[in-house]
């Protein structure tokens, strides 16, 4: 039984969650938020007859703080699990210094604690890197893990094969209930949009992604943006149209030449274009919980940009 967490994240519902997956030697936990989830995720353990002394994995599917600012947390509360992650992702597991910093310096001290709690390392001899498309057994359920780039090049999706359900951190869009046309099935959601965000978009792997996630025949996804869902050939297709677009529009704006705080007005101008046509008459609320996806995506499409330019001028140099 898979058991959906809501971790409440900024102090909301329906926007980020967490995953309890019982198997036959206890459970384990697939994302964690921030440490400030870590109760509510023991709290689902407990109900599911379970302890966090029986957890035996925790695994991140990238180490993006919404996903996993709560592994060192969770892990001192799980003595007997082995925390499960990306090979570039688990560096930053067993020392998160530099996204600390990283994160800091962009947050301030007081808003970084506020949002994500205290992030510590993990010893290195409980966390195990994942190769591509490597499987590990779990309580008679076999999990594969596919890399998954796009969104984040230290990001992976976990097929649980037993449970036909598959794990998709960002890489198979967000869909939050809140923003769903009224009478939407709450596991068919129709308004899905992807997750372009910075640094390392790239809509051709994006959509590469999208076809290995529908490629391993899971009847669900399960997204930490939000929830189940059973639509996954009109999600991917959807998707795919979506980050076209997008890709046109970085193809666009780094044959424009444009730069700087230009470049990034432009792309988030498109951008919102992207949203008032997937939601042209949001309410109020709804407009606030889409703004910081919006905002995130435009710097995605102008940071992949920069990147393309930078990598060309690099070539030429060498």
């Amino acid at each position: 039984m898979i058991h959906t967490v809501d971790t409440e994240y900024t102090d909301h519902t329906g926007v980020a969650a967490a995953f309890v997956v019982e198997h036959a030697d206890g459970v384990y936990v697939c994302e964690t938020n921030t440490s400030y989830a870590v109760p509510a995720i023991l709290r689902t353990i407990e109900a599911s007859g379970h302890t966090a002394e029986q957890v035996t994995h925790v695994i991140i599917t990238h180490i993006h703080l919404d996903h996993a600012g709560g592994a060192s947390a969770l892990m001192r509360a799980c003595p007997n699990a082995t925390l499960l992650a990306h090979p570039r992702a688990a560096p930053h597991a067993i020392d998160p210094s530099r996204i600390v910093a990283g994160a800091t310096a962009v947050y301030g001290e007081a808003r970084f604690a506020e949002l994500y709690g205290t992030i510590e390392p993990i010893p290195e001899a409980r966390v195990r890197a994942i190769a591509h498309d490597e499987a590990v057994e779990v309580g008679g359920h076999r999990l594969r893990f596919l890399h998954t780039r796009g969104h984040a090049n230290h990001h992976m999706v976990v097929h649980d094969e037993a449970a036909q359900a598959v794990f998709t951190g960002d890489s198979f869009g967000i869909a939050y209930p809140d923003v769903q046309p009224e009478g939407t099935p709450a596991h068919r959601p129709a308004l899905v949009f992807p997750s372009t965000s910075p640094t390392d978009f790239d809509a051709d792997a994006a959509r590469e992604s999208l076809k290995a996630i529908v490629g391993t025949g899971a009847t669900s996804a399960w997204l930490t943006h939000f929830g189940r869902v059973d639509n996954l050939d009109a999600i991917a297709a959807s998707l795919d149209a979506q980050l076209a677009r997008y890709g046109a529009l970085a193809d666009a704006l780094d044959g424009s030449g444009v730069e700087g705080e230009e470049l990034l007005r432009q792309a988030a101008e498109a951008v919102d274009g992207f949203f008032v046509e997937l939601l042209p008459e949001p309410t109020g609320e709804q407009a606030s919980l889409l703004d910081l996806d919006r905002d995130l995506n435009g710097q995605g499409v102008a940071v992949a940009v920069e990147r393309r330019r930078y990598r060309r001028a690099r070539a030429a140099k060498a």
